[in-house]
Parts: C-alpha cells; structure tokens; sequence
C-alpha cells in the first residue's frame, strides 16, 4: 500500500483571492513504512509575498513589498519554477496513492485550483486522509496541531522554527503512524537504515522470497510428537 504524506505552504489562505503555492513536500509511505522517496519542490508565485504568509515559512523575502537579502532559513523564490513547470511532476509522483495531510480540505483546495488553472487533472477529495480529523476523533477536545501532537507522541520537532513543507511532513508521517496505532509498523527504519540493509535509494519492504528455516531441531520434534500421542485422540494438538 503506496501513501503520501503530503503538505504545501502558500501566500495566503484562499487561492480564489489570489494566493498561490509556494513550496510542496512529500514523503513516500509503503505499507506504513518511509521508503525513503520524497517530492520537494519550491514555487514562484508570480505575485507579491504577504508579511503574515512570510512570518510563518521565511519563503520569499525577495517578494516581500520592500526586499531584502534571505537571512538563514529563507528561501528566495524569483528563480524557482512556476507552477506550469512543476505541476505535472508533482502528479507523476502521486499518482493515485492515499495523500495524507492535516488538515486536508487546505492543501487540496490550493493543489486543486492550481491544477484547474493549468488544465490539468484535479485530485478528488476523497483521495485524502485527513490526519487533522483523526486527531479530533482521538483526543477530543484537546488541541490537534501539528505541534501539539508532537508533543503527545513524543515527537522530535525542534528543528521546526519555521514552517516547511518537506520538514512537516516527515514529522507529519511520525505523527500519522502514531495516531493508527504507534509507530511499531516501521521499527523506526529511515533511508540511512534502509540503505545500510543494501536496499539503496530505491528499497521498498516486501515479503521473504524463501520462509527462515525452523528452529525446532528433528529431535525436539520427535520428542513433541511422541508427548502428543501419549495424550490421546482427543489432545488439543490433533484437533482439525
């Protein structure tokens, strides 16, 4: 089972007045396990960069109403690609896997508007799973940021000073994998570990080509047996 845990930063709130994508991240999931693949783009709006919007991601000083220089953790973006260059690119990497997003009906309402504007196909809500949602069903009435549940699960997120796409959505794959039952299912493998095991950038989980040979000795077996039919017709072991 292929997933994307998926989140985008933007101008502003509603595509409709004229806000756009800024910077895409993805994250590839199989069968609840990071494989290590990841989708990062940065975006040119081609409009102006609102203060509040460039307080929350540091994206784009030089569209800021009076530019200056990029301090650290910013990222100018009059030489990154508009959304035409990168929008079929983006879709080649989802394809038609379960996107997993907080707070979804965001990130789809600004994905959807700029693929319509490109005439390209756009992505059904249903193809999302809001881990948002999740959360409020969980744990109701107690926050459900993206922070606030870091610090539930226990989760490392003291590199996020400022919001980004690729950052928050690793942390949000953390968080999605706790929310569905812990974080067992990938027995913490990252891509360094993955490619240590000889998988290379390319490794996906999947199932042994041949089962692991037994543990049980020839004698412990015969040993087994022979207690068994000293039991009888009618032991545990010899019920259909």
């Amino acid at each position: 089972m292929r997933e994307i845990v998926l989140d985008t930063e933007t101008t502003g709130f509603d595509p409709e007045s004229g806000d756009r994508i800024v910077e895409i991240g993805a994250v590839e999931l199989w069968n609840h396990v990071a494989t290590g693949e990841t989708y990062h783009v940065y975006i040119n709006p081609e409009r102006s960069m609102p203060e509040e919007a460039f307080g929350v991601h540091g994206i784009g000083p030089d569209l800021l109403e009076n530019p200056r220089p990029p301090e650290k953790g910013e990222v100018t973006l009059k030489d990154k690609p508009v959304f035409a260059k990168v929008g079929q690119g983006f879709l080649d990497f989802v394809r038609d896997s379960k996107l997993v997003i907080h707070n979804a009906s965001f990130d789809m309402k600004f994905l959807n508007a700029e693929l319509k504007w490109m005439g390209l196909p756009t992505l059904p809500m249903d193809q999302a799973l809001d881990t948002l949602a999740i959360a409020r069903k969980r744990f109701p009435g107690s926050p459900a940021s993206l922070d606030a549940l870091c610090r539930r699960f226990n989760i490392d997120n003291t590199n996020r000073v400022l919001h980004g796409a690729l950052l928050d959505s690793e942390i949000l794959a953390e968080v999605y994998l706790e929310l569905i039952g812990g974080r067992q299912p990938d027995f913490g493998l990252s891509t360094s570990a993955a490619s240590a095991a000889g998988g290379g950038d390319d490794w996906r989980p999947t199932a042994r080509p041949t089962a692991l040979p037994s543990k049980i000795t020839a004698e412990e077996r015969a040993a087994h047996d022979d207690f068994v039919e000293k039991l009888g017709e009618n032991a545990l072991w010899t019920r259909a």
